[in-house]
């Protein structure tokens, strides 16, 4: 008996949307390439990270659903986050980069369906 093959590839999140069109924009704007779409379903990766955009919207799920985006420099982040102006064009909610006690600096944008994405970089720990 041979050994199955379970190499994995990829893993992706099903990010809601409640305005399909509208965050297919908002995520091209954040700098997400959208790589494919079709069937109320759209690719899209930033280099190597990667999730699925769906057409489907329930208000629960998307205001408890947290994405995790890891950087090598968040302050690059926040600071393209805020010149892009995404945050006026979509009326979406960011909050200031923070120390965490679990050693990363992070900060929350909020995307149009309420999805939270918490883009951190990790730092040192402290002794």
């Amino acid at each position: 008996m041979s050994d199955p093959n379970l190499k994995t590839v990829e893993i992706k999140a099903f990010v809601p949307a409640k305005d399909y069109a509208l965050s297919q924009r908002f995520y091209q704007d954040l700098g997400f390439t959208r790589a494919s779409e079709g069937g109320g379903i759209a690719y899209f990766h930033h280099v190597n990270c990667a999730f699925l955009l769906q057409d489907w919207y329930v208000k629960e799920f998307a205001k408890n659903l947290q994405m995790h985006l890891l950087v090598e420099d968040v302050q690059a982040w926040y600071d393209q986050v805020l010149a892009s102006g995404i945050v006026e064009r979509y009326g979406v909610r960011v909050t200031e980069p923070v120390k965490q006690p679990w050693a990363m600096i992070d900060f929350n944008l909020i995307d149009p369906a309420g999805v939270c994405w918490r883009i951190g970089q990790n730092i040192p720990r402290e002794p």
